[in-house]
């Protein structure tokens, strides 16, 4: 549900999914490392989310602050166009290679797109298209 009420469909929790094919023999290791450090960047959000919510984003490392960046955009870049989410999203669904995908999330969790505002990364399917969209939103602004 908290999931949902962010706007991201489908709604599904990478901190509690698992996957028995979520194993390097399976998915290779690249894709592995670079889903168990989505996972960690995700999960150090989590922990700080009382943190944030008691003293607010200042208070926090700057270590933390980036952390937390990184996971929002992690966050709505679950988003991503899926057929299955046409029904709640009205959007239709895009085709994404499984390579790029890794290699987007490795580039979010790299921090090679930390200049991106978050906005750019909700209902995109790659870093490309995040850049883009980045692009388009400071044209609009």
């Amino acid at each position: 549900r908290q999931i949902a009420s962010l706007g991201i469909y489908p709604a599904v929790d990478p901190l509690t999914s698992t996957s028995s094919i979520l194993a390097p023999e399976v998915v290779g290791q690249r894709h592995y490392d670079v889903a168990r450090r989505v996972q960690e960047v995700l999960q150090r959000y989590k922990e700080l989310q009382d943190i944030i919510a008691i003293l607010g984003l200042d208070e926090l490392s700057e270590e933390d602050r980036v952390t937390v960046n990184r996971a929002r955009k992690v966050q709505r870049f679950l988003s991503q166009p899926f057929f299955v989410a046409e029904v709640f999203t009205g959007m239709p669904g895009i085709f994404v290679p499984i390579e790029d995908t890794v290699d987007s999330f490795e580039q979010l969790v790299n921090g090679d797109l930390d200049d991106l505002p978050e906005q750019a990364f909700l209902n995109v399917g790659d870093a490309d298209s995040a850049r883009a969209k980045a692009r388009e939103l400071e044209a609009n602004a």
